[in-house]
């Protein structure tokens, strides 16, 4: 089990590195870590993430419900799919959900991130999909995420933004930054007239890498 404190502290680090790259505006995105098989740590809804402190992170049970909360705070509405996340990949220890600008841009444009112009970015992602749009805080949303979840550990979510999880709250945070790079290099080569695309024989071996490596997570590779 990990220790509450030092995992609120993580949560608020993250929650100022989203905000300041501009992965999310305003009251925007959410997150949250596994403390074991029944609690959870997350986000609280209507607060910037660039400002939060530890008495700000709130602790649920695997049914969502408030277990622990400082008075005039409550847990993010999204955390229904976080939740359906934790169900069907118990690998997964942490999720972070955020809006950022590029990856959303294709989100919005129902394009996912699929074209091999980055080594990097074929070797740590593979691709990532679209989810189909779901209505906030309903159970569309998870339900839309659940066909995606056993073999990918990022999505894009149709006309909302981004989601990514991990075996710990920095690489599901990594996994985001890396989401965003990708999209932002995919709309940039866009507007050179398009990429050169690695062969499919270049991503193959890229994949046998990862499989050699013996890299967490879910990815085409393993498929």
């Amino acid at each position: 089990m990990q220790r509450e404190d030092i995992v609120k502290q993580e949560m608020c680090e993250i929650g100022r590195r989203v905000y300041e790259r501009g992965m999310v505006a305003a009251n925007d995105g959410n997150f949250s870590v596994k403390l074991n098989e029944n609690e959870f740590l997350c986000t609280p809804t209507g607060v910037s993430k660039g400002f939060m402190t530890p008495e700000f992170i709130c602790r649920i049970d695997d049914q969502g419900k408030l277990l622990e909360a400082k008075e005039g705070f409550k847990p993010s509405s999204e955390m229904k799919m976080h939740l359906r996340v934790y169900r069907e990949r118990p690998d997964v220890q942490a999720v972070v959900h955020a809006h950022p600008p590029y990856a959303t841009t294709f989100a919005a444009a129902g394009i996912p991130l699929e074209q091999p112009v980055l080594s990097e970015a074929v070797l740590t992602l593979g691709k990532v999909p679209v989810a189909k749009y779901g209505t906030p805080s309903t159970q569309e949303v998870p339900d839309a995420v659940a066909e995606y979840l056993s073999g990918y550990d990022a999505m894009l979510l149709a006309n909302h933004g981004a989601l990514t999880y991990g075996d710990s709250l920095m690489n599901a945070y990594h996994k985001m930054e890396s989401v965003e790079f990708y999209a932002r290099i995919l709309y940039q080569t866009r507007m050179l007239g398009g990429a050169k695309e690695l062969t499919r024989e270049q991503v193959e071996d890229i994949y046998e890498i990862r499989r050699r490596s013996k890299m967490t997570g879910r990815h085409p590779a393993l498929r």
